[in-house]
């Protein structure tokens, strides 16, 4: 069996949604923009010389955002419209020239050992079916000193809580397989033997319907996430901070937030 479809539940699931959205990740606002982006570079402090890895690139951003200040980017994604997008925004939009596109499947990286300075990867762990495996591979492809910075959704510490936010992502999309607290993420880093440099927990306000129908979801399955909000425990309501307010949360100026951890390790 292929590496690429070795973990067919959650990879096939990812193959097929994001197979349709690939130019709505290219111009979201949500994955092009924001402090995160600007805090990727004063983390990883890029030099000129540099080889960068990019994993699950989806709409190319942060491929972009090291492109200036290193030699090369290479940028892999198991999709291969996401790909396509992603190298069309970056080659032909933005004339950027030093940035390679290859498919790849982020638990199974086709590079040899200690070969790049630096590895990211954006708000896409949550897709992976083994993360455990994906940091142990990004160990095995960063050099001697090299640095993995890892931005996605994080979960809060108390485990109910965090499985009902978990459902929420999961209706939504359901490529998200699942996501993590800051201390498992910490945990899985320590166990490949990673120096834990840096961590920050960001949150970021959304509008619900245009968060919602990015994935092109029904008008069933809105209004089935307007009632996961609506029925949140408080604990829940307090982490999701959903205005006007968890009753209300159905009106089209509806938002919420979610928390998203980075984590730089250094190998």
């Amino acid at each position: 069996m292929s590496p690429l479809m070795s973990d067919k539940n959650s990879k096939q699931r990812s193959l097929e949604q994001y197979g349709k959205v690939g130019d709505a990740y290219v111009r979201s606002e949500a994955h092009a923009k924001g402090i995160d982006l600007e805090r990727f570079l004063t983390i990883a402090k890029p030099e000129r010389n540099w080889i960068v890895l990019d994993v699950a690139t989806g709409g190319g951003h942060t491929a972009l955002t090291f492109a200036p200040h290193v030699k090369k980017v290479i940028a892999v994604d198991l999709t291969p419209n996401m790909l396509q997008t992603a190298a069309k925004f970056i080659c032909k939009e933005k004339d950027i020239t030093n940035v390679d596109f290859l498919l790849a499947d982020a638990e199974h990286l086709p590079f040899e050992s200690s070969y790049f300075d630096l590895v990211t990867c954006r708000i896409a762990p949550h897709h992976f079916g083994d993360c455990q495996q994906f940091v142990n591979v990004c160990a095995r492809v960063l050099k001697k000193r090299g640095l993995l910075i890892i931005q996605d959704h994080v979960l809060p510490e108390h485990r109910a809580t965090a499985k009902y936010v978990d459902t929420f992502e999961i209706l939504r999309d359901p490529s998200h397989n699942q996501a993590f607290s800051e201390k498992e993420w910490r945990t899985k880093f320590n166990k490949v033997g990673f120096t834990i440099e840096h961590t920050e927990q960001i949150v970021k306000r959304h509008e619900f319907l245009k968060w919602g129908y990015r994935m092109n979801n029904s008008d069933s399955t809105i209004q089935e996430l307007i009632q996961v909000v609506q029925d949140a425990p408080e604990a829940v309501v307090e982490w999701m901070q959903p205005l006007p307010d968890a009753a209300d949360f159905g009106l089209p100026e509806a938002s919420f937030v979610n928390h998203h951890l980075i984590i730089a390790g250094r190998k």
